[in-house]
């Protein structure tokens, strides 16, 4: 099978390519290398969402790939996943696309700019149609999380989105990389590992390297059994 492994950033990226046998150098912007019996091309595009979807989309359109998957960190609303706890985003959405009308958020729809269930949208989120079978997969908490240009570290903008979407978790790239997806009509998933609490920025409460560590175990399992 061949694969494309999307990372925001390097470290994401770097347990698996150990795995691989890469050297442990900084990796290029696309690195090939083989791991579980895959082929697999690992594409690091740098954070956030537009990054994200224009270097998925350069890639889709010039290689063949049988699956994508897009690994990496986030942060948790769920009280229920803790830091270091890793996770299948199965539906997510753009949280912050839309229009401030006083205190209110006017989405796409509201705005009649979108109809609720335009291509790739299910009533205005990105849902996974059909991820890849894997046992490894399976076995994570499946969640819906939202996908923002700013993390939240604000107490009142925390309360807001979380009674507007009521998301588990969220990323800075997660739905750019769906839509990419979906409009190549490309199998995928996405999976993360928490790395903090969403509350007031509080960065000594930050497990990054337990999560790295987690989600690259996890990730090679994951490519070791589909």
């Amino acid at each position: 099978m061949r694969i494309l492994l999307v990372t925001a950033v390097a470290m994401e990226a770097a347990p698996v390519l150990a795995h691989a046998g890469v050297p442990s150098a900084t990796p290029s912007r696309l690195t090939r290398c083989s791991a579980a019996g895959h082929d697999v091309d690992v594409l690091l595009t740098g954070v956030g969402m537009v990054a994200t979807a224009a270097w998925c989309s350069r890639a889709f359109t010039g290689h063949r790939y049988d699956l994508a998957l897009n690994v990496g960190v986030c942060g948790s609303f769920d009280r229920a996943l803790a830091p270091g706890d890793v996770v299948h985003v199965v539906r997510d959405r753009f949280s912050e696309l839309g229009a401030e009308d006083g205190d209110r958020l006017l989405s796409m729809t509201e705005l009649g700019l979108l109809d609720r269930d335009d291509r790739p949208f299910a009533r205005e989120e990105l849902v996974n149609p059909a991820p890849p079978r894997s046992q490894a997969l399976e076995g994570l908490p499946a969640v819906s999380g939202i996908t923002v240009n700013t993390v939240h570290g604000n107490e009142r903008s925390i309360a807001l989105v979380a009674e507007r979407f009521g998301p588990q978790v969220e990323s800075m790239e997660g739905a750019a990389f769906m839509y990419a997806c979906m409009i190549h009509d490309l199998p995928f998933a996405q999976v993360r590992a928490v790395s903090n609490l969403v509350e007031k920025r509080n960065r000594d409460a930050w497990r990054m390297a337990d999560a790295i560590e987690r989600l690259g175990g996890v990730t090679v399992g994951v490519l070791e059994s589909l």
